[in-house]
């Protein structure tokens, strides 16, 4: 028997529903970006580049938020919190996704890439374009590689040879390449957020730490290293990522328009990077707190022998067809 009451209620209830998932569909899609460094370095500032020019294009369609110096998740947990979908945007350093795919460790190899030119041919090439998807098992999308620059060596001691540096201790990331590295040299390490090596640094729990100038200079860490030695024996590089499952549940016109984004962001990025690093490599020198060495040609080349060993020693881990890839074109480089 049919009763008006009851239908009447049903169809509140479906109306409802029908309002209620509206809403829900109309409500602009969360990006939270969390990185471990200040607002002015490269990366912090492609963070607030890519909140704005979303924002501006993308304009109730999607909300970006950003936390700066580990506020929202610092360097021990934001991986797992970005494969739980905690948050949708981080741009660790290279060196952290050792635990997901060992071929990323290509970057950490020392004196692999003669420069940052070196670095963008490699990345740009396929073999390159490949190591973004490397990590898609694990719930983890590479959107981009975003430059921070060449690393030097700081110390409490002024390291001229391989021999300078043998029984100091330095703060590395989480590395096996990197611990190995430090190892054929004779010195020691210890790894730690990166929030804490000023710290550390001014404590003397350790005595050295490798980053390029922009990190140094943001982190006042040439405050509490006397001596820093150019090096440029490695590059400190991230790589944009996301939540794979996430950026692919995204709309595809939406997904475009971020893609097309990220490529505008990223050519930013890089482009002041390599700019931020010559400027505090001046204030750095400006400021007198710490002692540059220039490395001689064989200083240099000494340096290279010591740690050339760890190529060997990691080659069937990342795999020889990387490694001659990035040789080849760094040779391409050189002549």
């Amino acid at each position: 028997m049919f009763n008006p009451v009851r239908a009447l209620a049903v169809c509140a209830l479906a109306l409802a529903s029908l309002g209620a998932n509206t809403a829900l569909a109309d409500e602009p899609i969360l990006i939270k970006f969390s990185h471990v460094v200040a607002d002015g370095t490269p990366k912090g500032q492609g963070a607030l580049m890519f909140k704005q020019l979303v924002e501006e294009r993308l304009a109730g369609k999607v909300k970006v938020e950003v936390y700066p110096n580990s506020s929202l998740y610092g360097d021990a947990n934001e991986l797992e919190s970005l494969r739980n979908d905690e948050v949708q945007l981080l741009a660790p350093s290279l060196a952290k996704f050792e635990q997901y795919t060992k071929q990323l460790q290509v970057f950490d190899l020392p004196f692999l890439f003669d420069d940052i030119e070196a670095v963008n041919r490699f990345q740009k090439r396929s073999k390159g374009r490949q190591l973004l998807r490397s990590m898609e098992d694990h719930n983890i999308v590479g959107l981009a590689y975003w430059h921070n620059g060449m690393k030097q060596l700081s110390a409490t001691r002024a390291l001229h040879t391989p021999g300078d540096a043998n029984g100091l201790s330095f703060r590395i990331q989480p590395s096996a390449v990197l611990e190995a590295q430090f190892g054929q040299v004779g010195a020691n390490t210890q790894k730690l957020p990166f929030a804490e090596v000023f710290k550390a640094l001014q404590s003397g729990q350790v005595q050295g730490a490798e980053n390029p100038w922009s990190n140094i200079y943001s982190q006042k860490l040439h405050e509490v290293q006397p001596f820093i030695s150019e090096t440029n024996h490695g590059v400190l590089d991230y790589m944009l990522v996301s939540n794979s499952r996430f950026w692919y549940s995204i709309p595809h016109q939406i997904r475009v328009e971020l893609e097309a984004i990220i490529d505008e962001v990223t050519y930013a990025v890089n482009k002041q990077a390599e700019a931020a690093n010559q400027t505090d490599r001046q204030r750095i020198l400006d400021s007198g707190r710490s002692q540059l060495i220039t490395l001689s040609g064989e200083e240099r080349e000494a340096w290279r022998n010591a740690m050339r060993p760890v190529w060997q020693q990691f080659e069937s881990v990342i795999g020889s067809d990387v490694i001659k890839a990035a040789q080849t074109v760094n040779r391409k480089q050189r002549n």
